[in-house]
This record gives structure tokens, C-alpha cells and sequence, in this order.
């Protein structure tokens, strides 16, 4: 039999960015087991062989009852975000649940010597991906019922609430996410349309393998002495939240490893 939270979720469309690895592939097998007999994921990301092998997984672990369609989309190209909708399968187009999760860190160069680069593809993935994806979603949203409906799901990060050294643009892309998170609750304030933010600590994926530009030995560093959390970890509260009854918000929720109490203030075992 399935959970309350399970029948909640489904019948429903979820959209996952960034779903190829990490936070986003253990979001949707997470989605996937909770809701197993009638759900529709897209599941979306650069990697399209990736998402294939993700949608394989989620097919021989629960069945038929999910539905997957794997997109190859850079949320970094407003022409690519302009035209997701519309790309869709019909019946894949009624989105109910966004995931934005697509997001990546470059380097850790300090101000007045951060390459250009890596400020243009922090930006352009971090914001402007995730408020273009938004955009294009909420209009399926607001369509729905009398006054609008759906989830919106940012995923942040502690570095938008507290900048740190080597951080200074990636913990601004991540404040500008909480801003615009916190100002869009208010505005759909008269709608059942659910605005969540949910910000982990330190969770380890490629993310770091990404930032020290695929140096996987300096990646491994920055978890000597500690447990940090799995991706598992946080798709546990991303459908927590999306599974709620429907006037109940997990507006903000912030997540770390039992070491760590802020962004740069942690225990390493020695």
C-alpha cells in the first residue's frame, strides 16, 4: 500500500533539472519510490546518455507506473528554456512540480582575480537558468484551477544565506535564488502555487570535482575528517516537501551534516 505522502504525489508531472547526477538523479529515483504507481518525471540535464541510463534505473526498480522522459537541456540558453514547454509530450506538459536544481561553482579564485568565465557560467546556470525555468513552468501553473497551482522548488544553499573567501560569486548567484524565492512566495501569495527553498550544507558530488576544474584529488580534500551529506539525503526533503497536503509550505529549510554549523565553521576529524 502506499504512503499518504506516496497517493499524494500521484497523477502528478515532476520536473528535475540538473538530473543527471547527484542531487538530481537521487531526486528523481526518490520521487520514483515514493510515488511508484502513477507518476510522470522529466528529467532534464546536458548529459542525454546519462538521463537514458537514469531512466533505465528508475524502469527496473519500479516498473511502469512511472513514466520517464529524459530532455537534453541547458538551462544556461534562454532559447533552449523558451521552448521546453512546448517540446514536451502532451502529456508531459502539465507540470505540477519544478525541481530547480541545475547549478554548478567555478574555482575559488577571490574577487578582482575570478575569471570571467566562470562568472558568466555560474550566473548564467545559477540565476538566469533557474528564473527562466521558473517562468516557463509557472505559466502551466497558473493555468490550473481557479487561482493557480503547483510546487516551485529552489534548491539554495547555505552559501546564499552567508558569503565565504573563494566563494564571492557562487554565494552570490545563491543569495539572488533566495531573493527571488522569497519575493515570487509573496507574490503568488493568492494562489496554491507552493514556493519551497531548500538549502543544504556541505553534500558530497561532483559539485567539488566541478569547481576545482575535474582535480578529483583537491574534490576529496574538502571532505577529509568529515561526513558530509549524501544526494540521497536531501531528495529526501525535496519530496518531504512536495509530498505535504496541500496547505502545508516547508517554505525554507536548511540542511547540514551533523559537523557543520555555518558555512566555513566545521569539525574534521583529525
Amino acid at each position: 500500500m502506499a504512503s499518504a505522502m506516496g497517493r499524494r504525489l500521484e497523477g502528478k508531472t515532476v520536473v528535475v533539472t540538473g538530473a543527471s547526477s547527484g542531487i538530481g538523479k537521487s531526486t528523481a529515483l526518490e520521487f520514483a519510490r515514493t510515488s511508484p504507481k502513477n507518476l510522470k518525471l522529466v528529467l532534464t540535464a546536458r548529459r542525454i546518455d546519462a538521463l537514458k541510463q537514469l531512466a533505465e534505473e528508475i524502469k527496473k526498480e519500479v516498473g511502469d507506473g512511472v513514466k520517464v522522459h529524459p530532455v537534453q537541456l541547458d538551462v544556461s540558453q534562454p532559447d533552449q528554456v523558451r521552448s521546453f514547454i512546448s517540446n514536451l509530450p502532451q502529456d508531459f506538459q502539465a507540470v505540477d512540480v519544478l525541481v530547480n536544481n541545475a547549478g554548478l561553482v567555478k574555482g575559488v579564485d577571490k574577487a578582482g582575480d575570478i575569471k570571467e568565465d566562470d562568472i558568466g557560467s555560474m550566473i548564467d546556470t545559477n540565476i538566469t537558468g533557474l528564473v527562466n525555468m521558473t517562468q516557463a513552468c509557472l505559466k502551466v501553473m497558473k493555468g490550473r484551477g481557479e487561482s493557480g497551482q503547483g510546487d516551485i522548488i529552489n534548491i539554495g544553499s547555505i552559501a546564499g544565506r552567508e558569503g565565504y573567501p573563494g566563494g564571492a560569486i557562487y554565494c552570490a548567484t545563491k543569495a539572488a535564488v533566495r531573493s527571488f524565492t522569497e519575493a515570487m512566495r509573496k507574490e503568488l501569495i493568492a494562489s496554491r502555487i507552493r514556493v519551497i527553498e531548500i538549502d543544504p550544507g556541505q553534500v558530497e558530488t561532483e559539485f567539488s570535482v566541478v569547481r576545482f576544474y575535474g582535480d578529483k584529488e583537491k574534490a576529496d580534500a574538502v571532505y577529509k575528517g568529515v561526513t558530509p551529506l549524501t544526494p540521497d539525503d536531501i531528495a529526501e526533503t525535496i519530496v518531504f516537501a512536495a509530498g505535504r497536503p496541500e496547505n502545508v509550505v516547508i517554505a525554507d529549510m536548511l540542511v547540514f551534516p551533523n559537523h557543520q554549523a555555518a558555512a566555513t565553521v566545521m569539525h574534521r576529524r583529525s
